[in-house]
């Protein structure tokens, strides 16, 4: 199912991140460094767990998750979500809410690479990895 998405990926571009992270709420310090960083992407599962891990130099995350099953998150600009992933034809999308508000994180494979769809309100970014 999520095997496909398993390893490690590199960011190679990045549409529209900046404008992604303002209907966030993200500060302009930040939003800055978030356009800089080219963070590697790296995906595990071990025993039905899925472990999501950010790296770069402006900040590592990682979360483990069970698909389905809603989680207490804490995203790399700092907010609070309760965070559900599912897989969705093909696709393992992440739902995050909080404060009232909601965005979605769409992930799936394309030609061989890992196309991330981020969509808040209207706003949408679309981040495109490659493996390492």
């Amino acid at each position: 199912m999520v095997d496909q998405f398993v390893g490690t990926w590199t960011l190679t571009a990045s549409e529209n991140f900046d404008e992604y992270m303002k209907a966030l709420g993200v500060g302009f310090a930040t939003r800055q460094m978030g356009n800089m960083v080219k963070p590697k992407l790296v995906i595990s599962v071990n025993d039905g767990v899925i472990s999501m891990k950010s790296e770069s130099t402006f900040k590592t995350t990682e979360i483990k998750f069970t698909l389905n099953e809603e989680f207490d998150e804490t995203t790399a600009d700092g907010r609070q979500t309760k965070t559900v992933i599912t897989f969705e034809n093909g696709k393992l999308v992440q739902k995050q809410s909080w404060d009232g508000k909601t965005t979605t994180l769409e992930r799936e494979i394309q030609e061989g690479k890992l196309m991330a769809r981020c969509v808040m309100d209207d706003v949408v970014a679309l981040r495109t990895y490659e493996k390492a």
